[in-house]
């Protein structure tokens, strides 16, 4: 006989910031999603909330210190980033994480890296299925041509993301055009 498990209840909630209100989703102890305001969300989001905002409370202190130029790096746990996630997709957001706070990296750079070098393309899918902006910096990546290219929360929250991390990088010398 197979034992059946409960699925998790998935909780959200909602965290103004300076790009709009980010809608964030998790169970009791990790965060699922992080979506922004005009991003098509996937069908299920769910319509739990908790009042208290406990599951939410370390990703609001975390991207709260972002917002504010005073944190680089997110150490949030992340629980499975999609249920249908592929091994690649997996692969692609592991090394999203990798690119340095202030920094970019193209489409076909990151396919390199992580040892498809003809799979830009693919990267780009994947990219775009982020379920986790901001704390899997999907934002960072950018056309081989430098451009600004493809993202889920419009070029502008883009732009406007790169640009704040340019301002509070350490030592920054890379810059955007526009930026």
């Amino acid at each position: 006989m197979t034992e059946m498990t409960t699925p998790a209840t998935i909780y959200r909630s909602t965290l103004p910031s300076p790009i709009g209100p980010l809608l964030l989703c998790g169970t009791g102890t990790a965060i699922t999603a992080i979506f922004m305001a005009t991003r098509k969300h996937p069908e299920g989001i769910p319509s739990a909330t908790r009042p208290d905002d406990g599951p939410f409370r370390e990703a609001r202190r975390q991207l709260d210190a972002y917002f504010a130029g005073e944190l680089r790096e997110f150490t949030l746990e992340l629980a499975p980033l999609a249920p249908n996630a592929t091994l690649f997709r997996q692969k692609v957001w592991r090394a999203l994480r990798e690119i340095p706070y202030g920094a970019t990296e193209s489409y076909g750079a990151l396919a390199l890296r992580i040892g498809l070098p003809q799979a830009a393309r693919a990267v780009g899918l994947a990219n775009g299925r982020n379920p986790i902006s901001i704390v899997i910096p999907c934002h960072r990546v950018i056309g081989a041509t430098g451009a600004l290219v493809g993202y889920g929360g419009g070029l502008e929250r883009k732009q406007w993301l790169l640009a704040h991390e340019q301002r509070h990088a350490v030592g920054s010398q890379q810059r955007l055009p526009g930026l």
